[in-house]
C-alpha cells in the first residue's frame, strides 16, 4: 500500500505505449461496487476470490502494464500467474512512507484501524517474502522521483527481456 503501483503503472504504460490495467479498478468495474464495499459485504476472502479471477484474466493479455492490489501476492494462484506470465517488479517502500502516502485515503479497508502503522508493519512482514519470491526485480520507490523509478523499472524490463 502506498508504494505507487497505480501512479507508476500508468506512467510506465504511457512511456511504453501499452495498455494499463489496475486490478482493483477492474474489479470495481465488473462488480459496480467499490473495494471497501466488497470487503464489508464479502469480507477479505470474497474480495480475494474476485481478485484471483481478474488477475488470471488480465495476465493472459499480451503487452500490458498491470498494477495489482498490495495483497494480491497472498494468493498462490496470483503469484504463479504473475510470475509465469509477465515480468514482476516489486515496488518496495518503507512503512513510514506508506503511512504518509495513505494517511488521508479512506479507500483502504485494511487500514481502518486505530493503529495503521502497526497494521502496515504486519502486512509488510507477511507479504515481503511473497513479493520477493514472485518478483523478477525489486525497485525502491522511497525517492518519490517518478522519472528515476521509471528508469530503474525500464532497466529491469530490458534485463528480463534479454534472459
Amino acid at each position: 500500500m502506498g508504494a505507487g503501483k497505480s501512479t507508476l503503472g500508468r506512467h510506465l504504460a504511457q512511456v511504453l505505449d501499452r495498455p494499463f490495467y489496475d486490478s482493483d479498478r477492474v474489479i470495481e468495474e465488473k462488480t459496480g461496487a467499490d473495494i471497501p464495499w466488497i470487503f464489508d459485504v464479502e469480507g477479505e476472502d470474497g474480495f480475494r476470490r474476485r481478485e484471483r479471477d481478474v488477475i488470471d484474466e488480465l495476465t493472459t493479455l499480451p503487452g500490458i502494464v498491470l498494477a495489482t492490489g498490495g495483497g494480491a501476492v497472498t494468493v498462490e494462484d496470483n503469484r504463479r500467474h504473475l510470475h509465469d506470465r509477465g515480468c514482476v517488479i516489486y515496488l518496495w517502500t518503507p512503512v513510514e512512507l506508506q503511512l504518509a502516502r495513505t494517511r488521508n485515503d479512506r479507500n483502504r479497508p485494511l487500514l481502518r484501524t486505530e493503529d495503521p502503522k502497526t497494521r502496515l508493519r504486519a502486512l509488510l512482514e507477511q507479504r515481503d517474502p511473497l513479493y520477493r519470491d514472485v518478483a523478477h526485480a525489486v525497485v525502491s520507490t522511497a525517492s518519490g522521483n517518478l522519472k528515476k523509478v521509471t528508469d530503474q523499472i525500464l532497466g529491469c524490463l530490458a534485463e528480463h527481456a534479454n534472459r
